[in-house]
């Protein structure tokens, strides 16, 4: 009877031994592999490395020497002053910039530029640099970066804020486009600016439009007009603003369908074309 349950328990520890030092080996074998290298993705990495406060004490910190660069450069390309043209306004008073603002080479003039060939201008080194695309105010970093009154007005009206705490908008408020911009409907000439002087929001489209718009118009817009995540402003720890965010819309940046100078960049668009404020002002971002 003892060699019998001997036997039994024989069989039995055979398998249960094999297969562990299969398991062994393989785990031996795959400790002595070379590491394969790092793959490359599209995505950004979605493992927090850093605690949000810790990222945004980092980026805060390092705010004021990223738009002193910034400004910087705005000022060794452009003359930035703020000179009003008399009697040229936009749709309502705000005037517009005289003057052409983008800075030459010191002691060369336009006369002198315009008698020179195009090889001549490059082999002497005196392309201005203001017809050369702007960087990002943080390039690398990249993302949406709102001008002031376009945020103003959006806390007011919706309580959603779009402010980074990384970055700050750059271009002086006189060269923008007027805000909020006008609205007139080419189906409606008759009635003007529709917008009676207001920045349409999620808030206030439909007491604005009902009866001006027809059903699809409406919910068009209110698309245009609904927030949607956006990397810099979302509800995850993966964001530049202070609290998090509902995100952005499409009016965000094309405020009443029109322009408000912010500007974006995203890692796999460059150069980037911006906004019409930049095209008035001779300023292409890129």
């Amino acid at each position: 009877m003892r060699k019998i349950k001997s036997f039994k328990w024989l069989l039995f520890s055979i398998p249960i031994l094999t297969i562990s030092i299969v398991i062994v080996s393989l785990f031996a074998e795959d400790s002595q592999r070379t590491p394969a290298p790092a793959q490359k993705s599209s995505y950004l990495p979605v493992v927090d490395k850093e605690s949000f406060s810790t990222v945004r004490n980092r980026m805060s910190e390092a705010k004021p020497g990223i738009m002193k660069r910034q400004m910087d450069l705005l000022g060794e390309r452009y003359d930035l002053s703020n000179r009003p043209a008399k009697g040229a306004v936009m749709d309502r008073s705000k005037p517009l910039q005289e003057a052409v603002r983008v800075k030459l080479p010191s002691g060369v003039t336009w006369g002198q530029l315009a008698d020179m060939s195009p090889d001549q201008i490059r082999d002497k080194n005196l392309f201005p640099q203001g017809f050369l695309p702007l960087p990002h105010a943080n390039h690398p970093e990249g993302g949406m970066v709102f001008p002031k009154f376009e945020i103003q007005e959006l806390l007011k009206q919706e309580q959603r804020d779009l402010t980074r705490f990384d970055l700050d908008f750059d271009l002086p408020e006189q060269f923008l486009p007027e805000f909020p911009p006008a609205i007139y409907l080419t189906s409606r000439p008759d009635l003007g600016d529709v917008s009676k002087g207001k920045l349409v929001t999620i808030d206030n489209f439909y007491e604005i439009f009902n009866g001006i718009l027809n059903p699809k118009q409406l919910e068009g817009l209110r698309l245009l007009l609904t927030p949607f995540p956006q990397q810099q402003f979302n509800q995850t720890d993966d964001r530049r603003s202070e609290k998090a965010s509902r995100g952005v819309t499409c009016f965000d940046c094309h405020a009443n369908g029109g322009s408000n100078g912010a500007f974006h960049l995203v890692g796999d668009i460059r150069p980037t074309r911006v906004s019409t404020s930049d095209r008035n002002t001779g300023i292409t971002r890129g």
